[in-house]
């Protein structure tokens, strides 16, 4: 199984428009961030996590050519607002399974109406097949289970996914014992590391490094990371041996 790190930057990505900030203005690749995605295949599975307004440019990129289901961690834009660009999929493919919460299959369909639209739908719209994700029910996408993991970003629920060895977390501020867990030892775990300075949403990088030492992954990435965290080369050179800065296009193997 492969992980595509689709974009590993926060809500604004990095360059932040109009900023003058040095990270921004970085030529290191490294340091260019789209929006928070992956995208996990093997064989015969393909999903991506979060369609952010990044998506098209990310889809064409990484080359891929078929979405077995999207599944959603919530419902902020930076996460979501790609969703129309799921058309090339649909025309490719039918109605394409996207995987949530309730609270966020209902906002999506508030924004995106027309994609959700029954009778006298626009004959270019794309359209979904909505499946509810459960707290503690285990769902299959093709042959792979996949287990929704419960986190909080501030006061809003968000879901992270759990898929063979492999963890995906974003957004996160807090999880309760009993998810923490379900994914003890596992090979991989991706977690949000916004900044150095402390945030009321996120983990900033002491936090995700403390969650690390607690979950104890034999690797561990940080994602979903702000300029104001510094640049790339640098900050990777102070993470402990087995914790790894994300970035865009980063493709790890998870047998």
């Amino acid at each position: 199984m492969k992980v595509y790190f689709l974009g590993t930057g926060t809500s604004q990505g990095i360059p932040v428009i109009g900023s003058h900030h040095s990270v921004c203005l970085s030529e290191d690749p490294k340091d260019k961030r789209l929006r928070v995605s992956v995208w996990i295949q093997s064989d015969d599975f393909s999903v991506v996590i979060d369609c952010g307004p990044d998506f098209r440019q990310q889809m064409l990129k990484c080359k891929c050519s078929r979405i077995d289901a999207l599944l959603f961690t919530h419902e902020h834009a930076d996460h979501t607002a790609g969703l129309d660009d799921i058309r090339p999929f649909y025309f490719a493919q039918g109605d394409i399974p996207i995987y949530a919460h309730q609270r966020v299959l209902k906002n999506l369909e508030r924004r995106f109406d027309y994609i959700f639209e029954k009778e006298n739908k626009y004959p270019g719209a794309p359209s979904v097949s909505p499946i509810e994700v459960k707290q503690n029910e285990i769902f299959k996408v093709r042959n792979e289970s996949i287990e929704p993991i419960n986190a909080s970003h501030g006061n809003l629920q968000v879901f992270g996914y759990k898929i063979r060895n492999f963890v995906y977390l974003t957004d996160v501020k807090s999880m309760e014992d009993s998810e923490i867990e379900k994914i003890k030892g596992v090979e991989v775990l991706v977690i949000n590391a916004l900044r150095y300075e402390p945030h009321n949403t996120h983990f900033n990088i002491e936090e995700a490094l403390d969650f690390i030492s607690l979950v104890q992954p034999k690797k561990a990435y940080l994602t979903h990371i702000s300029h104001l965290m510094g640049f790339h080369e640098e900050v990777q050179k102070k993470l402990p041996k087995n914790v790894y800065l994300a970035y865009d296009n980063l493709e790890i193997e998870i047998k």
